[in-house]
């Protein structure tokens, strides 16, 4: 395997979540034929949706938002009443990005260590599309909790999904797609109930159906999933003409508008103006969600409301649509999808994220070539891209994500996730709090981002604590085997050998290069 075992690294680290421990043998996989193993989950399209019981569609979600919200009010009225403090629902540890509790880095790190240990080792010939979230109780040692409300309990249960779907993955090409579009097309489940019950949703109806399909069918379904309207006030936003603008005396609201040209699709200098903009905030104005009321359809769907859209037709980047309502906005975003910006920004995007900081421009020139060529065809051009020379060649120096270095620890450590909490935990204090960015430009997928010494000194607490937790029952020397064989550096070897322990071994192996690089 010595002749393959760097391109094998390369396409586990770069273009999966790395090798998985066990009896998996994903390294020996890859090394035998590396492009072709990463392509092969390419030609399993279904693979990539995520179905698992229990999780529900956005209107069904929707509607279980607006019930407990009408439970929560009731309850506090009949408090009111009589006289007794109104209890807000409880607070959930990681509801909210950042630190909520309080908690010491080894507090989490501990319970992040903890449940790696209790976790079922992975089974290597497990299919993604049976997992399903954990339902198991919690750990008795634990303190007796408040049942998590509605909102949260669908937030972990969409997160455990997702977790799982990772680490089991024999590659993990088609989920670094998922997670790549994801944060491309970014909401924050910060933004309210709504968007919190909604992040996972979002992703499994908007994003997972097309990583293999058409950009334009994506684009369309993102900008009209009610996640994404709710995110950027699109609900809110009343073409000043229409009947509703008219009798509320409110007009538009340039959000979602504003970041489809600048994040979705053109990019920063790709050709639009403010005017532009203020055009496109026109054209999807009725582009709402039903309410709890079900006065325009099923409470927590995407409906177009004609009584908010701005009547007659409109120019945008120097074409007129005419005023066809719900089908005007959509031949507006057909055409933005085909537009050669959107290819170059889409282009760069993929290749700064899968290869370089400072893109390949001849790969960047490449994709873009192959988007247009092929009307946005995402799976041509992800295939394009695992073809490149380039993609192989360029050395592993960007720095992994957290969630990247939180879910390549457990696969090489074999342990599938029966808990999202530590992981949530977790990514809240390494600042990459799940679907929760800080703004709609997603999290930055540079190195310098993620390979500050605060963020650096996190990794390493926690990487002590599972070293501290689980270096006894594992050999270091022969995860190094599973994650990089003969790929792995001497010093990254010597270094292991020459640890005190298996506890400072295992902590060392996941801080060297080989498990932080990509």
């Amino acid at each position: 395997m010595a002749r393959d075992s760097q391109a094998a690294l390369v396409a586990l680290n770069r273009f999966g979540f790395g090798a998985r421990g066990g009896a998996s043998g994903d390294l020996i996989n890859a090394a035998s034929d590396p492009r072709g193993f990463v392509k092969a989950e390419l030609a399993r399209p279904n693979g990539v949706l995520l179905e698992a019981p229990g999780l529900q569609s956005t209107p069904q979600l929707g509607q279980a938002v607006f019930a407990y919200q009408d439970q929560v009010k009731q309850a506090r009225e009949a408090a009111a009443k009589a006289g007794a403090p109104a209890e807000a629902p409880p607070a959930q540890p990681d509801q909210k990005p950042g630190p909520r509790r309080n908690l010491s880095l080894n507090t989490v790190a501990t319970e992040i260590a903890g449940q790696m240990a209790e976790a079922k080792p992975a089974d290597a010939s497990a299919k993604p599309d049976t997992m399903q979230p954990s339902t198991a109780a919690p750990p008795a040692a634990k303190p007796a909790a408040q049942p998590l409300n509605v909102i949260q309990k669908t937030y972990r249960a969409e997160a455990l999904a997702r977790l799982q779907r990772a680490t089991l993955v024999e590659c993990g090409f088609t989920e670094r797609l998922v997670v790549f579009w994801s944060n491309h097309f970014c909401i924050s489940a910060s933004k309210g109930e709504l968007a919190r019950m909604w992040a996972g949703a979002f992703e499994r109806e908007a994003i997972r159906p097309h990583v293999l399909g058409r950009f334009a069918d994506m684009l369309k379904a993102v900008e009209q999933h009610p996640a994404m309207l709710f995110f950027l006030d699109n609900q809110q936003s009343l073409g000043p003409d229409s009947r509703a603008g008219q009798n509320r005396k409110r007009g538009l609201n340039e959000n979602l508008a504003r970041e489809i040209m600048e994040l979705h699709t053109l990019g920063v200098g790709g050709g639009y103006t403010q005017e532009d903009v203020t055009s496109l905030a026109r054209i999807i104005t009725g582009w709402t969600f039903a309410g709890r009321q079900g006065q325009l359809g099923t409470p927590g769907a995407f409906v177009f409301n004609a009584n908010a859209h701005q009547p007659g037709p409109q120019m945008l980047l120097g074409k007129t649509y005419e005023a066809t309502g719900l089908a005007q906005g959509e031949a507006a975003l057909a055409d933005i999808a085909r537009h050669p910006s959107t290819a170059n920004f889409v282009a760069t995007k993929l290749v700064r994220h899968f290869v370089a900081d400072d893109p390949p421009p001849a790969l960047v020139a490449r994709l873009r070539d192959i988007f247009v060529k092929t009307d946005g065809d995402l799976k041509a051009v992800a295939t394009a891209l695992v073809d490149s020379d380039e993609a192989w060649r360029a050395p592993l120096t960007k720095m992994r994500s957290p969630y990247d270095f939180l879910v390549a620890s457990g696969r090489l450590l074999a342990r599938v996730p029966e808990d999202p909490g530590p992981y949530l935990n977790s990514l809240n204090l390494l600042g990459q709090p799940l679907w929760t960015p800080a703004g709609p430009n997603g999290f930055p997928d540079t190195s310098a981002a993620w390979a500050a010494p605060e963020g650096l000194k996190l990794r390493l607490d926690i990487a002590a604590q599972l070293g501290a937790r689980l270096g006894n029952n594992v050999d270091p020397i022969d995860l190094l085997e599973f994650a990089a064989a003969d790929a792995a550096s001497i010093d990254t070897r010597k270094t292991i050998e020459r640890a005190e322990s298996r506890q400072q071994a295992l902590a060392l192996l996941l801080m060297s290069p080989e498990m932080q690089r990509r």
